[in-house]
């Protein structure tokens, strides 16, 4: 009986280290954008699931199209990239993968 009770202990203590290693703290100090949809300033819970970063705060649930890719190196901490107020990437810290959020690339024009 101890023996079950350890076990399951210990699953659940697995379990649990698995899904925090899936979530990230994502602190906005103001409005970000990204594509479509815009984040208001505050604590957010980022999880990313599949190519799609999933932002949460209280009951709150916005899902935004990314790409993750891996760097070479771990990232420190994680990090929110900006231009202006619109979202480009997230590092997320203790990983090497970062979420970048797809931009509209300016079209160019050209005169012959």
């Amino acid at each position: 009986m101890k023996l079950t009770k350890m076990a399951f202990c210990f699953a659940t203590l697995v379990l649990g280290i698995a899904s925090a290693a899936s979530s990230y703290t994502i602190n906005l100090s103001s409005e970000a954008s990204a594509g479509s949809k815009t984040l208001k300033p505050g604590t957010y819970k980022l999880q990313v699931e599949g190519n799609q970063a999933v932002f949460k705060q209280g009951k709150e649930s916005i899902s935004i199209p990314v790409t993750v890719e891996k760097s070479a190196n771990k990232f420190a901490y994680t990090s929110v990239d900006t231009m202006g107020s619109t979202l480009r990437e997230i590092d997320l810290g203790g990983t090497n993968t970062k979420v970048v959020f797809g931009t509209a690339r300016p079209t160019s024009t050209s005169t012959e």
